[in-house]
């Protein structure tokens, strides 16, 4: 039964998270915290943070940790492919349709109305990500990590894995 759940939780993200994996976050997250509770938002967010300092896309990678978290590497497999499904599936079914209204001005309706709906929901899990860290370290270290991963990020074009190193290194030494 947990393998089903591990696809379920996986193909309900992807397929609902039009837009690639920055859509399927919160989605994701819905799933597996607040559905299953696998993990705490916490444990969650920090998941995204090491997904995002690594190559590939983070939809996968949450999948194939989620998965092993839940089912060994079988249930990483599993996770894997319900990432994957929603998008073989569609691909397959509707790349006629797609190639014939490509051009067609609903179609760019659609996708102007879909954009700011992921901004939101990126918007809510941000904010719920902020919130769980005022929690759990106080607002100090929120701050001086907001402002730190803000400064080495975009300002000083630093990688996303050093910035996700570094606020490790920094909640062991001073958080831990």
């Amino acid at each position: 039964m947990i393998y089903w759940k591990i696809f379920m939780a996986n193909f309900i993200a992807n397929l609902l998270g039009y837009g690639g994996g920055p859509a399927t976050i919160p989605l994701l997250e819905h799933e597996v915290v607040h559905r299953y509770g696998w993990f705490t938002t916490s444990e969650y967010s920090e998941m995204v943070a090491l997904g995002n300092g690594l190559p590939g896309p983070i939809s996968t990678k949450l999948a194939a940790y989620i998965g092993y978290e839940q089912g060994g590497i079988l249930g990483a497999i599993i996770g894997l492919f319900g990432t994957v499904a929603p998008s073989l599936i569609m691909m397959i079914t509707l790349i006629g349709f797609l190639l014939k209204y490509k051009d067609s001005p609903k179609m760019k309706k659609l996708t102007q109305i879909v954009r700011p709906t992921i901004a939101v929901l990126l918007g809510v899990m941000t904010y719920n990500f902020f919130f769980d860290s005022y929690v759990q370290v106080g607002w100090i270290h929120t701050i001086i990590l907001i402002v730190g991963g803000y400064i080495l990020l975009e300002k000083r074009n630093v990688s996303p894995t050093f910035v996700v190193l570094g606020a490790l290194l920094y909640g062991g030494i001073f958080l831990g």
